[in-house]
């Protein structure tokens, strides 16, 4: 289940059987920037709405957005960490996240 507030940039996921909440503040921005080497949040982005993310880039917006979410969680961590819908619910978490920090054409729906 995700629920998101757009308005807070903030994502509720349910992963490894827990609620977190993730939020790609401005150091988890900083984070994501220098680990895609991306000179700005544009190139930031532009590198996200490309539609291709791979699995470690996926991790990495998770961990950015977990640890902007206030949850003390390594990469390692992340690694390991499952969705009850698999794959494509961690895909929908990411998605999500981004949408509610850089907006797009439709905002997701909140999952009751």
């Amino acid at each position: 289940m995700i629920s998101v507030n757009c308005r807070r940039g903030e994502v509720a996921a349910r992963i490894d059987g827990k609620d977190y909440t993730l939020c790609l503040t401005l150091g988890a921005l900083a984070e994501l920037e220098d680990a895609f080497a991306a000179e700005d949040l544009g190139e930031l982005a532009k590198r996200f709405s490309s539609g291709r993310l791979s699995a470690r880039d996926m991790q990495r917006v998770i961990g950015a957005g977990l640890r902007g979410g206030g949850h003390a969680v390594s990469q390692e961590d992340v690694q390991a960490m499952r969705c009850e819908e698999g794959l494509a619910g961690l895909a929908r978490v990411v998605s999500a996240l981004l949408v509610a920090t850089f907006g797009g054409a439709e905002e997701p729906a909140p999952n009751p």
